[in-house]
């Protein structure tokens, strides 16, 4: 409710609140064969939390996967799923224009920051669903092939 509640202004949920709710999932699903964080690390604070917290686990982040989406289709998208998904902060364009500025300023770093560690992957966000998860997965196959 803490975090929904930061959410629905469009803001950041402070790291505190985020990181203590990933490392409560991760050590609930220890046995798991990795995990997908679907809008996690937001800030590089976050990243250097994930990738200590991880540490501690022996294991490491293998990839960033981005999307990459110009900011107006964006805003055309999550629009329409405001229409149908009932979150309040995806049925008000200022809102979502507020969450672009925020993303700007503390997200879009963490392009850089794991550039640095080789694990950065941009993949093209336009195109139908299926052309995008091809891509995805392109990606991914191409990352795994990249360890062995």
């Amino acid at each position: 409710m803490l975090a929904k509640s930061f959410i629905d202004k469009g803001a950041l949920v402070p790291d505190e609140v985020t990181n203590n709710m990933v490392k409560d999932f991760v050590e609930r699903n220890l046995n798991e064969n990795g995990f997908i964080f679907d809008g996690y690390p937001r800030t590089i604070d976050q990243g250097e939390e994930l990738a200590k917290m991880l540490e501690g686990l022996n294991t490491e982040v293998s990839m960033m996967l981005a999307l990459e989406v110009e900011e107006d289709e964006l805003v055309k998208r999550l629009l329409e799923r405001g229409k149908t998904s009932g979150r309040v902060d995806d049925q008000n364009e200022d809102t979502i224009r507020n969450r672009f500025k925020v993303y700007k300023e503390e997200t879009a770093p963490l392009a850089s920051f794991y550039s640095t560690k080789d694990k950065y992957i941009g993949v093209h966000g336009m195109g139908s669903v299926d052309d995008i998860f091809d891509r995805l997965c392109q990606a991914i196959e191409a990352k795994q092939s990249d360890k062995d």
